[in-house]
């Protein structure tokens, strides 16, 4: 089985199946479909599905003309019907995997995913999972899944591995096609097999490891070491306020040391897919081998807690200029979770603006990436413009996000008063009303 894939994969004779035609797996598509694969996109989204087949392009790392290009020629095309992974040869799964209510891992939908692709699986066909999830995930729940429901066995009929996505939207230096790539499979066989189609398609170097779990730790390592940090920056930000030093300044310094320090930077809280929830994945995990992630723990406290302290360092402002949160109108300049991109997904300016709504203030913002967004199924929109008639009529601007097309000259000049939760307006000159976090 090893031999007769390498040699379609160098034939480019592989059929490529994506699961999930999110952030991940429809620049996962792209990818595969340039390179001369023939693609296949699986989504439960009737709207994604139609817009692809219609060759428009929808997350902002793709690019419109290779989308509509791979879709006229034949070698990218998308459906709901699962029924088509019997002609596929290797499947990535990259749909969501979210915490619940009670913020435990929610795995329904790599459960889900696997059951439908287990009706339909053929042998020799290699199936990657690339949702961040909880090491394990792969060989004890979706390798009896896929050999319960196809009758076929892993490692003898199919391979079965896994790969972390690792997908950082607005980057402008790395993307899909140039990022390295980690493959961890069930057996050598697997792993070289695996690692050898996504070398096929990726510039970025391919690193193998010895099982699933590595690499499933691998990813949450990545993103709990930033989540730490962060934490750690969040601390010292809210301590140095209290000593009216400049903390922004302190990281500055810091990272004048040209070894053994990593600048990492405060703000409003944590944002995107992985970073907020990975820990959580952890910890949950720890918990069945009777351990507690203390460090890792605390940092999620600090982070989970930083869109409140905003709203507290919010009030205290507008008490210096004799306001009350209650009746007060605010105007939040960013719901995206970074800056220049639209993907507001875990944005702490969202839970800043619900927190400042529950203590009676009255919200409007601005993104000029991010036009409206739901939330709690509800849509709010943000303002068209940010003219000077908005920004005057604020009796507080909140920075949460630095977006770089805005003019934070023009915003400081008009403002009454500013708290900037991500030093956006570092280079402004006259700063008596500006405070920073």
């Amino acid at each position: 089985m090893k031999a007769k894939l390498i040699n379609k994969i160098l034939s480019k004779q592989i059929i490529v199946g994506v699961v999930g035609l999110g952030y991940v797996g429809l620049p996962l598509a792209v990818e595969k479909a340039k390179v001369g694969f023939k693609t296949i996109g699986f989504d439960i989204q009737t709207q994604k599905v139609d817009m692809v087949n219609c060759g428009k392009n929808y997350i902002g790392d793709v690019v419109d003309d290779d989308l509509s290009k791979l879709v006229k020629q034949g070698l990218l095309s998308a459906t709901t019907d699962f029924n088509f992974i019997k002609d596929v040869d290797f499947i990535a799964i990259c749909v969501p995997t979210p915490l619940d209510k009670h913020q435990q891992p929610d795995i329904s939908y790599v459960e889900s995913s696997s059951k439908e692709i287990a009706k339909y699986l053929k042998r020799e066909t290699m199936v990657v999972l690339e949702s961040t999830t909880y090491p394990g995930t792969t060989e004890e729940l979706i390798k009896p899944i896929l050999e319960n429901g196809s009758g076929l066995k892993c490692g003898v009929d199919f391979y079965l591995g896994f790969s972390p996505e690792r997908v950082d939207p607005g980057n402008l230096i790395y993307k899909t096609k140039n990022t390295p790539k980690v493959v961890g499979a069930i057996g050598k066989d697997a792993t070289e097999v695996i690692a050898a189609m996504y070398r096929a398609v990726l510039e970025g170097d391919v690193h193998t490891v010895s099982s699933p779990a590595i690499a499933e730790m691998e990813k949450i390592l990545e993103n709990t070491y930033r989540n730490v940090n962060i934490g750690l920056v969040n601390e010292l930000a809210i301590l140095c306020n209290k000593m009216g030093i400049n903390f922004w300044e302190v990281v500055d310094a810091a990272k004048s040391k040209p070894y053994g320090f990593q600048a990492f930077y405060p703000g409003p809280g944590l944002g995107g897919h992985c970073i907020p929830l990975d820990p959580y994945y952890l910890s949950w995990k720890a918990r069945e081998y009777g351990f507690h992630t203390s460090m890792i723990e605390s940092s999620m406290m600090v982070n989970d807690r930083m869109p409140e302290y905003c709203v507290e360092r919010s009030s205290k402002i507008l008490n210096r200029y004799k306001k009350a949160m209650n009746g007060s109108r605010i105007l939040v300049l960013g719901v995206a979770y970074k800056q220049n991109i639209d993907d507001y997904r875990e944005s702490p300016a969202i839970r800043v603006i619900e927190e400042l709504e529950k203590q009676g203030a009255e919200v409007v913002y601005f993104d000029p990436f991010v036009s409206e967004y739901i939330e709690h199924g509800v849509i709010k929109k943000g303002e068209p413009e940010l003219t000077n008639e908005l920004i005057e009529s604020a009796d507080l601007v909140i920075v949460t996000t630095a977006h770089t097309t805005v003019d934070y000259n023009y915003v400081q000049k008009h403002a009454k008063a500013i708290f900037d939760t991500k030093n956006a307006l570092k280079n402004i000159i006259n700063r008596e009303n500006i405070e920073l976090l």
